[in-house]
């Protein structure tokens, strides 16, 4: 349910969409972009990213006004593709402005009547399944009530973060009262569609340099081949697995990262996207452009993207280095707090999202959970105390316990491992593991001496 109360954070993962869909703006394709920089609350615990992108970017050829891959192809010739078609509902029984699922007996749509027409598109969205037709439809566009994607109901293009592709859409007309769709059953089947993209050209000389490997960094590289950059693209990121759904460590903790990659490999050697994992920047040229990284290599680009996104917040105390004391980043340290909690008494540093997830992952795992805040209520200055006592309540419900405005004085240890935290107040909570969730700071300590 916290999930659900979070979408807003993913803007911060993906702020650039805006800057990347020339076509939402009404500004044309990619040829006039400058440094911009693009600023985000931190309070998200999300990436904050700082956007660099080098001015003017030529591009190739304008992308089509269809990126649309309804068809499969295997070889030079297509392949016969069998449809479904069934009457969805009467004229009449959709008012202006109105939506609903509709069954086509061999998969689902999503039927839209809007500004006097019907039109149809996937009724799931592309990024963890929720239906739409629970959504808000808007301008055009049905937003996800989930986490806030957003989708065309003419095209079924995706037009907001989060998730990276598009929905099918069907094709619809009015017989006799009857409101009649069809659609491809390989579509119905599945409801993803990947937005076409470009091939590189081996002619084209320019590399676009995209340091980062998370959301942010995958949607640029992406949006680039779908507006027609033939270049080279890579993504330099100081992590061992390509870009994944990171919210998701908080909310399953043992999760594999191979098992939340947001793209397989198969997808960059496909459109020729080169990602270089375990490659952390140290430091950027601006006037030679380049980039130094941390095993002494240096890369040459003609545009720089810099997503680089957050680290999280290390509190300032005695015993912080202590064993068994945690910061929440990585696949690695999501599988270590939840083999290390098993059994254990856990004390939980901060009530935001990061913190209220983790205890609620950990409360029928751990042996106890204790979260600990200076703030009086969890979430207050971002959902307002009346929803966060109601949160605390069930988070109580489940067996978790507070320590709430009081700070922390420092952690206690013994040989090596925490052993409990001592708070502002003098009071001391026994822990065998602690796991630190108060916030974040940007990752651009190896931009100081760039100039940007």
């Amino acid at each position: 349910h916290l999930a659900h109360l979070r979408f807003w954070c993913c803007v911060s993962s993906c702020a650039q969409r805006s800057l990347f869909r020339p076509s939402l703006s009404g500004k044309g394709p990619l040829s006039t972009l400058k440094t911009v920089p693009v600023r985000i609350n931190s309070t998200t615990l999300f990436s904050n990213c700082l956007v660099s992108v080098s001015s003017r970017l030529a591009m190739g050829n304008k992308h089509s006004d269809s990126k649309t891959k309804d068809t499969d192809t295997s070889g030079s010739s297509k392949q016969e593709e069998e449809f479904v078609e069934a009457v969805a509902a009467k004229t009449g029984e959709l008012a202006d402005g109105e939506m609903k699922e509709v069954d086509l007996g061999q998969g689902k749509a999503l039927l839209v009547y809007q500004d006097g027409e019907y039109s149809a598109i996937g009724h799931k969205c592309t990024h963890y399944g929720a239906p739409l037709a629970k959504g808000c439809l808007g301008n055009g566009r049905v937003r996800c009530p989930w986490h806030g994607a957003c989708f065309n109901v003419k095209t079924g293009d995706i037009e907001d973060f989060p998730g990276l592709d598009g929905i099918h859409k069907f094709e619809v007309r009015v017989d006799e009262g009857n409101i009649v769709v069809k659609a491809k059953k390989s579509a119905l089947e599945k409801t993803k569609r990947t937005m076409d993209m470009c091939a590189a050209d081996k002619e084209d000389k320019r590399t676009f340099l995209i340091i980062g490997g998370g959301p942010a960094a995958q949607e640029c590289a992406e949006t680039l081949r779908q507006d027609g950059y033939k270049g080279r693209i890579v993504m330099a990121t100081r992590e061992n697995v390509g870009p994944y759904d990171r919210p998701k460590l908080s909310k399953a903790m043992t999760v594999k990262p191979e098992d939340i990659v947001l793209r397989k490999q198969s997808f960059y050697e496909e459109n020729n996207i080169t990602v270089m994992l375990n490659k952390e920047a140290t430091g950027v040229n601006t006037t030679e452009k380049s980039v130094k990284f941390a095993d002494d290599s240096t890369l040459n680009y003609d545009c720089l993207f810099l997503a680089t996104g957050s680290m999280p917040r290390k509190i300032p105390v005695p015993g912080i280095d202590l064993g068994n004391v945690f910061l929440l980043r990585d696949p690695v340290n999501a599988n270590d707090i939840s083999e290390a909690a098993k059994d254990k008494k856990v004390v939980m540093v901060g009530t935001g999202f990061i913190g209220m997830e983790v205890a609620a992952y950990l409360c029928g795992k751990a042996a106890s959970v204790t979260c600990i805040d200076l703030l009086d209520v969890p979430f207050s200055p971002i959902l307002g105390p009346e929803v966060g006592k109601a949160i605390q309540k069930f988070q109580e419900n489940k067996g978790v316990k507070f320590e709430l405005g009081v700070g922390l004085k420092e952690f206690q240890g013994e040989d090596g491992k925490v052993t409990g935290v001592v708070l502002s107040n003098d009071k001391v909570v026994e822990a065998d593991v602690c796991v630190v969730g108060i916030g974040v700071v940007p990752a651009t300590v190896f931009l100081k001496d760039s100039g940007l």
